[in-house]
């Protein structure tokens, strides 16, 4: 029987820390392969593989799409690319964003449920917000692991917090008791496949990672795994589906941007700042207008025009002023709704 083999790691704002702890732990001789996933600025080269590989002993890479899996090996998602896994290889895309992120968790997580079942092994790290929730929610499906770093000793809390409040999480342990671990769960027996079969769900939405179905057939999946909304998507504005009745609240368009309540919440936000700041510039461009072409009648001495021109022109101002009001004050660009956290990506 095989091993609990097939490592899956999560991580955000603080993870450079925490896998350092990890990885410079285990032994060379690892009967396991690792996956892992950072959130990385998507404009900048990374240096993550040579960083993680100084502090251990196993080999670290960024693959590449289509490249074979070995056993011993640490992959690491490159910048603006998801790192799916394929029974025997890997998938290196860049497919639409979850929760904001390209490299996502969730798509690396439920990815390795698929393919290998109770093979695989999540753990979710120090980070913001709560990527890796839902991947973790389809290992465990699986009958794999979930292992979440004890949020009282991370550097960010909110992906383990997140992890505990709705998976039910098999190890929570500090990041000097993971490393032992996962070598013993490599050697650990896994259940038979049938005892834990793969939903439709999981299956569909590790397939619209992939990008690999056409139009017709994108729509005709998330219509069989979601429940169609009056929202559209903050990232491409189109239609968008409510995924399953979990406690955790989520969502996925058609074309595959997915999120959670929380960064949904937030996305509108933005949103609705952009628009608030358009009709500011455009209102604004109308004000110079105005007061040109007073300046204008003034110039061919018409008086009644080059008033009414200068109080359209003061009239606008003050509607300006109530926008830029809603902007800085109103609730409706509110962020911090309920102590909502928000990522800014890191570069390495």
């Amino acid at each position: 029987m095989l091993g609990r083999d097939i490592i899956v790691i999560g991580t955000s704002a603080g993870g450079l820390k925490a896998l350092g702890t990890i990885l410079g732990a285990l032994p060379p001789n690892l009967d396991a392969t690792l996956f892992i996933v950072r959130h990385l600025a998507a404009d900048q080269p990374s240096i993550l593989p040579q960083i993680l590989a100084d502090v251990g002993s196993l080999p670290v890479s960024h693959p590449t799409d289509g490249e074979a899996i070995q056993t011993g090996h640490i992959y690491v998602a490159p910048p603006d690319y998801h790192l799916l896994v394929n029974q025997g290889s890997m998938r290196v895309v860049r497919g639409p964003q979850e929760n904001r992120f390209r490299p996502a968790i969730d798509a690396l997580f439920r990815s390795a449920a698929r393919a290998y079942g109770a093979r695989a092994v999540g753990v979710v790290l120090t980070g913001y917000l709560d990527d890796g929730t839902v991947g973790l929610q389809a290992i465990k499906q699986r009958g794999g692991v979930a292992i979440v770093q004890d949020p009282n000793e991370a550097e960010y809390p909110s992906m383990a917090k997140s992890a505990l409040r709705y998976v039910k999480v098999d190890h929570c342990l500090p990041l000097a008791e993971i490393s032992d671990r996962l070598v013993q769960l490599s050697h650990t027996p896994t259940a038979e496949a049938e005892i834990h079969p793969m939903s439709d769900a999981l299956d569909i939405e590790a397939k619209i990672a992939e990008q690999q179905m056409n139009t017709q057939e994108l729509l005709e999946h998330v219509e069989a795994i979601g429940t169609r909304t009056t929202y559209t998507c903050p990232e491409c504005n189109g239609s968008i589906w409510q995924i399953g009745q979990d406690e955790l609240l989520r969502f996925r368009c058609h074309i595959g941007h997915s999120f959670t309540a929380n960064v949904f919440l937030a996305e509108q936000t933005q949103n609705v700042e952009n628009a608030l700041w358009t009709a500011v510039r455009v209102m604004e461009e109308k004000v110079t207008f105005s007061r040109q072409m007073a300046e204008q009648m003034k110039n061919y001495n018409l008086q009644k025009a080059t008033a009414k021109y200068e109080e359209h022109a003061k009239q606008l101002d003050a509607e300006v002023a109530l926008i830029r009001g809603i902007i800085l004050d109103g609730f409706a660009t509110k962020r911090a709704v309920a102590a909502v956290e928000e990522e800014q990506p890191e570069a390495l």
